[in-house]
């Protein structure tokens, strides 16, 4: 069964951090891209980070970059989000999604995912 499970959300004061997990199964890691959204109450979701799993290369959505740092560690099928400096903004439901990597151009879409996540609450408090 194929799974993404998200972990580590929580209440964060404004200026701190948090570090997100995704742990996945039931498909080949190297073969995907892992990307993680996130969707704040009454905003649409948007596309936060990315990582190509073959390769380690990242990309960010220019409102956290220099913030937020996204990383895998392969041998535990896992991608985190290490986000520091949180601000309000920040605040909302952050999930992954895994899509083949040969769909790299729309790798920044949640429609796109092959598989996704359920989600993890990050409430960002002053």
């Amino acid at each position: 069964e194929v799974q993404l499970v998200e972990s580590g959300g929580g209440l964060v004061q404004a200026g701190g951090s948090l570090r997100l997990s995704c742990a996945a199964s039931g498909f080949t890691f190297d073969d995907y891209i892992i990307t993680w959204f996130r969707q704040a109450p009454g905003k649409e979701r948007e596309w936060v980070s990315s990582i190509i799993m073959s390769d380690a290369t990242t990309y960010y959505a220019d409102s956290v970059k220099g913030r937020f740092t996204i990383s895998s560690d392969n041998a535990k099928n896992t991608v985190y989000l290490q986000m520091n400096n949180l601000n309000l903004e920040d605040a909302a439901v952050y999930s992954c999604g895994a899509v083949q990597k040969e769909l790299y151009r729309v790798a920044w879409n949640y429609n796109s995912m092959h598989y996704r996540g359920k989600g993890t609450l990050v409430t960002v408090s002053l």
